[in-house]
């Protein structure tokens, strides 16, 4: 009998894990042995966070990063063959969503293992939820490039998709390059451009506001090192 794959969530930022996971997820991580993770120490961290009953040093970890490639993912997968549980663990967040647990559960379906996706927060659709546009079509453009000729390129193309097909752009940056990007958005979009600015999801200092290009110019907030995701409107409907 094969093992499962059990995608694991973790908090997104430095709070306790009992403040934004159902208990279903502390009992999930005491029966898996084996961890697919993108960070190990973080991984570990977390784990023992979330109260785990098992000495850390019995489990075992791979590193699955963005580094590695498809048939290397595919390698961990052993255990789960050889009917193991394991369970997959990003960053922040949920696995898969832009992270590279994706490779695991590709490689997961193509030997038949069976994935199980545990309930946990999104800081993308946390943030979609709370931004006041349009739920039922979007697109998430994950980061955007760093070079500003390339980058303003970048918005003025998710700016005119979200006019013409009346799609929510979303999309984020490496924290410490938050303030640029926002300035460059506020350059480059019409006045009427509504931002969503979701910063800090589910922390005490979580900050989400909603507004135009022009109403943002006059309160620009600071984003430095504070994990951001940036939500575009130009439909004006």
């Amino acid at each position: 009998m094969k093992g499962k794959i059990y995608l694991i969530p973790v908090t997104l930022g430095d709070n306790q894990p009992q403040e934004v996971l159902p208990a279903s997820v502390f009992s999930i991580i005491d029966t898996v042995d084996f961890y697919m993770a993108e960070n190990i120490r973080s991984a570990r961290r977390f784990l023992r966070k979330a109260g785990i009953k098992k000495s850390i040093s019995e489990l075992t970890f791979f590193e699955l990063n963005k580094h590695t490639n498809q048939q290397e993912a595919a390698s961990f997968l052993a255990p789960a063959l050889a009917g193991k549980n394991m369970g997959i663990i990003s960053e922040a967040g949920m696995p898969g969503i832009a992270d590279p647990g994706s490779h695991a559960v590709k490689a997961a379906h193509q030997k038949g293992l069976e994935v199980v996706p545990l309930v946990g927060p999104s800081s993308i659709f946390l943030a979609l939820t709370a931004a006041g546009m349009n739920g039922q079509n979007f697109a998430f453009s994950g980061y955007l490039p760093i070079k500003q000729p390339e980058r303003i390129k970048k918005i003025r193309q998710l700016e005119m998709r979200s006019r013409n097909e009346n799609q929510t752009q979303i999309f984020m940056e490496t924290p410490y390059r938050n303030n640029p990007l926002f300035k460059d958005i506020l350059q480059t979009c019409g006045k009427n451009t509504r931002i969503c600015i979701a910063t800090d999801i589910t922390l005490e200092t979580e900050f989400i506001k909603t507004k135009t290009v022009a109403q943002w110019k006059n309160s620009l907030p600071d984003l430095h090192k504070r994990p951001t995701i940036f939500i575009l409107d130009a439909c004006n409907k």
